[in-house]
């Protein structure tokens, strides 16, 4: 698959994504969803010149019923990110090319951070990862290209990996599901980290269809990433994927969407993973207001949180302004103890027209990093302010 994915990025007649183009939390779609939630005059004098701006402050706080000897029984973590889109090439065109940046700060309140928490706790898994004390850390910087009408997109640069890999409506742990569980992989990818060197394109294959590629490095460090031109050159060091999927129409692309991920990740010792492979299965539809879906990964060899995990569940929005319900339940086969069940409740409300709140309840059954306890209960509040 190595050789495979950079073939396809320059071979392929690239035909496929407008701004949809990724997961809820790319850059352009999280700045037009902040648009739709709080509409600022001045952004929009900005974005008549090309410049589309971002701030938000995040925080998360969690609690749980029990915890492992030593460890913390609470945390908080909190986040400030100053994201944007710079369109500098045919602005006014359906192929736009633009600068796009992420710049982040990453800090806990406590000794645990929230990305830690349930370690702690006895459970085998990661809350909200992003939420961790990594302190100042550059996530993007890339070019992204839109093509043939804006029915493609190229990216390269410094890219997240989880705002193309596997996405759907609920990943984003800023507005859905807090457990990685439920989230981009379902803990069975050797993923890299969210800030590494590399390049990504799409393509409608008609109507309905579409393929997306990738290639990353898999020894990148946000917090030095421009030594990720010396990584990923001389270490040879990939994460890379190519999907197969089907969607309703191009502008419900994580919404209505049906895919097959296969992946692949050479060794790293950044990641602390093996060399692995694995493949990925989501589907979710809108049916009114509910979003269910089904998601499941597979992986062989690389040393994941599991090698086997299965996730159901559905979201429900508007019932109140604004509003999105998550319950879901997951699947995980730890090898060498009983099998670790996940169920997650999240409700996110406008509490302002710039402040969501999302009150969330989490419980693990069979705890594998805790045998002897059957079950824990973990109870968290995130917060997010938007400009």
């Amino acid at each position: 698959m190595r050789l495979l994915l950079p073939v396809l990025l320059i071979a392929l007649p690239m035909a496929g994504f407008s701004a949809t183009f990724g997961g809820p939390d790319a850059v352009d779609n999280q700045l037009e969803q902040d648009k739709k939630r709080h509409p600022v005059a001045l952004k929009d004098r900005w974005a008549e010149r090309g410049l589309s701006l971002g701030f938000d402050y995040s925080a998360v706080a969690l609690w749980a019923s029990d915890a492992l000897p030593g460890a913390d029984d609470n945390a908080a973590s909190g986040m400030a990110r100053f994201y944007g889109s710079w369109a500098l090439v045919k602005r006014n065109s359906s192929n736009t090319g633009s600068l796009v940046w992420k710049l982040e700060h990453r800090h806990s309140y406590t000794d645990t951070s929230v990305k830690g928490f349930e370690f702690g706790v006895g459970g085998l898994g990661l809350v909200t990862p992003p939420f961790s004390d990594e302190k100042t850390r550059l996530t993007n910087l890339y070019w992204k290209q839109r093509l043939a009408d804006g029915r493609a997109t190229f990216v390269a640069g410094f890219l997240d990996a989880t705002d193309y890999f596997d996405v759907y409506a609920l990943a984003s742990p800023w507005t859905g599901f807090m457990n990685f569980a439920f989230s981009t992989g379902t803990t069975t990818v050797a993923l890299p980290g969210d800030a590494t060197l590399g390049i990504a394109g799409a393509t409608m294959l008609g109507e309905n269809w579409f393929v997306i590629a990738g290639l990353t490095d898999m020894e990148s460090d946000p917090t030095e990433p421009f030594k990720g031109f010396e990584t990923f050159f001389s270490d040879n060091r990939y994460f890379s994927s190519l999907e197969l999927g089907w969607t309703s129409d191009q502008e419900q692309i994580y919404l209505n969407n049906v895919h097959l991920t296969l992946w692949h990740a050479d060794e790293s010792d950044k990641q602390g993973t093996n060399e692995g492979r694995g493949i990925n299965l989501s589907a979710s539809t809108m049916l009114g207001a509910w979003l269910p879906f089904v998601r499941a990964g597979f992986s062989e060899d690389s040393g994941t949180l599991a090698e086997t995990s299965v996730s159901v569940g559905t979201g429900y929005y508007g019932l109140a302004e604004g509003s999105t319900l998550g319950a879901a339940v997951n699947w995980a086969e730890v090898p060498g103890t009983d099998d670790q069940w996940t169920w997650e409740l999240f409700f996110l409300f406008k509490a302002l027209p710039y402040l969501e709140l999302t009150p969330d309840i989490q419980f693990i059954q069979n705890p594998a990093l805790n045998p002897g306890e059957s079950s824990v209960i973990m109870y968290g509040l995130r917060g997010r302010i938007f400009y």
